[in-house]
């Protein structure tokens, strides 16, 4: 057990502290970093160019600067980003890729050219009819491209055998992220609501290489347990970012733990493998294709109703909490249509909106309190 829970706190601690995390992450690996906006960024394309890419996924401090270029009523993680490169955290960096699925995303493409001219912006568009033929062949077309500036930037050409080392690197990371979820929801209390959160969250910060053989040894080790009996209720979690880290030590206080998630910064990233393609980048773009029940990635047929309800089925979970990041356009329209399905289907649904810096957390407090109550009913 000691040695579960020394890899559990090393993991809690790199998610904590990023930024001492991804230069330690650099100095292990020799790599320069290489920032990546979310939601989806060709991760293994920059780690084949010799680059780390790490995680931009906001922040919590006092927005002083981007409000400059961005209104108030984008959502909080970006303009946390924006106010994080103005004051020079992301100076270290090589470049920072923005993907533009939303209207705040294509906004701080321009701006991030004024506000922060020191970092180097490849920006990246994905296709709206990302699973027909020409979305393939556009999405192949913006990998080469974003290839081809990364190798300008390392001024190094990036072989085959090293973007198919990458992308195989890449695959068994989803591929054990699936596994560990799998297995954490039968440790809800070793692995808490906050702790799962952290564990998935420190993969954005370290070499994946790394992170593998850190979450291999706590699945080695949480199998040498049996599961684990728990009195709290368990839930599905969907939305963008289950933050801030205030939420999820409310949900540990009432007994509410984790099992599965909907969530950008965690699931989304893993939980689609490549299934066909001819090369590495082809096989990229049938991932994004294949995608499902994502709010940022067109889909005619909304299906995210329907994952919900899997999954709570399937982990035998006691309702769905939803983290409606505030001002999030595309989440927010995707909203009336799943709460409908959820209700059909008779699951208990708690909705909570959230920014990432939040100067009272006792509305939320109350709220999951009387959601805790409603299914001890």
């Amino acid at each position: 057990m000691k040695q579960l829970n020394n890899l559990i706190t090393e993991l809690e601690t790199a998610a904590q502290y990023p930024s001492r995390t991804v230069q330690q992450a650099m100095e292990i690996s020799k790599r320069p970093a290489v920032g990546c906006f979310p939601y989806y960024t060709p991760d293994e394309i920059i780690y084949a160019a010799g680059f780390l890419p790490v995680g931009l996924w906001g922040g919590q401090s006092d927005i002083m600067l981007a409000d400059t270029y961005l209104q108030s009523f984008c959502c909080s993680m970006m303009r946390e980003n924006v106010e994080q490169g103005m004051k020079g955290h992301y100076d270290f960096l090589s470049a920072v890729i923005i993907p533009t699925y939303c209207d705040t995303l294509k906004c701080i493409c321009e701006n991030w050219k004024a506000a922060v001219p020191q970092t180097i912006l490849i920006p990246m568009v994905y296709p709206q009819n990302r699973s027909i033929q020409a979305g393939i062949d556009y999405l192949v077309a913006e990998y080469q491209r974003v290839q081809e500036e990364l190798e300008g930037i390392s001024g190094r050409k990036i072989t085959e055998q090293k973007l198919t080392d990458s992308f195989l690197l890449y695959e068994e990371y989803r591929t054990l992220m699936r596994e560990f979820t799998i297995l954490a929801a039968r440790y809800p209390i070793t692995i808490n609501a906050k702790t799962r959160q952290l564990l998935l969250k420190a993969a954005f910060f370290m070499d994946k290489k790394m992170y593998i053989q850190k979450i291999r040894e706590i699945c080695r080790n949480l199998e040498n347990f049996p599961a684990e009996s728990f009195d709290g209720k368990k839930v599905v979690v969907t939305g963008i970012l289950a933050e801030p880290t205030g939420l999820l030590d409310i949900l540990v206080e009432n007994k509410i733990a984790i099992v599965a998630d909907d969530l950008a910064n965690s699931s989304w990233q893993f939980r689609t493998n490549s299934q066909k393609g001819n090369g590495v980048l082809e096989k990229m773009a049938y991932r994004i294709a294949d995608q499902s029940g994502c709010s940022l990635l067109f889909e005619a047929q909304k299906t995210r109703g329907q994952l919900l309800v899997d999954l709570v089925k399937t982990t035998e979970a006691d309702g769905v909490v939803v983290v409606m990041m505030k001002f999030c356009d595309p989440e927010e329209f995707d909203y009336p249509i799943y709460k409908k399905e959820l209700e059909a289907a008779n699951i208990p649904l708690l909705y909570l909106e959230i920014e990432q810096k939040m100067d009272s957390m006792e509305q939320l407090r109350t709220r999951v309190q009387s959601f805790a109550e409603m299914l001890d009913d």
